[in-house]
């Protein structure tokens, strides 16, 4: 342990800072009959999201972003999906489509976990919904310069709002992990993971992280 601390301090976690979002009142307002239209006819090569009204189209992702995207779900979805050298009692998921709020926001996740425990029923039936209308306890966003700006910005607000309490922010192209918890309604940036050693990241803290797999090829 000692090691997976000094590691980490090496490669360059920054102190604490808190991210505040700009004071508000959960609206009632719906979205509009349009926005919702446009979202039902979005083009199945683009990931469609309705954020704070407002319909985002969004490519699919570029190969260093699909890379660390597939390596963190094995990384995770081993020991804490499957309990495989690790404790296991969470449901993790790629993509989800989040409906939450009362427009409802449509937000989609590049990955996303609930504690088991709030969610035993995962799947569904065959006539369960495609979307989940529970909010996650963690969910992480892989930063790209397409959508650099949303995830940054309107996904922030909107998971902060509805009581996600971890956020990762991953950008594979700087090689940096953020760990974000929500603390009293506002995202206190915890730690900035960069390299290549052995650390412990919130939620997932049980084991070890090892971050050269996280970027490897």
């Amino acid at each position: 342990m000692a090691f997976a601390l000094h590691e980490a301090r090496a490669m360059g976690r920054s102190s604490a800072m808190t991210v505040r979002r700009p004071p508000e009142t959960r609206s009632t307002e719906r979205n509009a009959p349009s926005v919702e239209a446009a979202f039902q006819a979005a083009p199945e090569v683009m990931v469609a999201e309705i954020l704070e009204g407002e319909l985002h189209l969004s490519p699919r992702p570029a190969r260093p972003h699909a890379n660390v995207y597939a390596n963190l779900s094995i990384l995770l979805g081993r020991p804490f999906k499957f309990g495989e050298d690790g404790p296991g009692g969470w449901v993790l998921l790629a993509e989800p489509e989040l409906h939450l709020g009362p427009r409802p926001d449509k937000v989609v996740p590049d990955l996303a976990g609930w504690r088991r425990e709030r969610l035993p029923q995962a799947v569904g039936g065959a006539d369960a919904p495609a979307h989940y209308a529970l909010a996650p306890d963690w969910a992480c966003e892989i930063l790209s310069q397409s959508t650099r700006r949303l995830d940054q910005g309107p996904k922030m607000r909107i998971y902060a709002r509805e009581g996600v309490g971890h956020l990762w922010h991953v950008d594979p192209i700087a090689r940096t992990l953020d760990l974000f918890r929500l603390a009293q309604g506002d995202w206190l940036r915890v730690e900035r993971f960069t390299g290549e050693g052995r650390v412990r990241v919130e939620p997932f803290d049980a084991i070890e992280l090892d971050m050269a797999l996280l970027w490897s090829e």
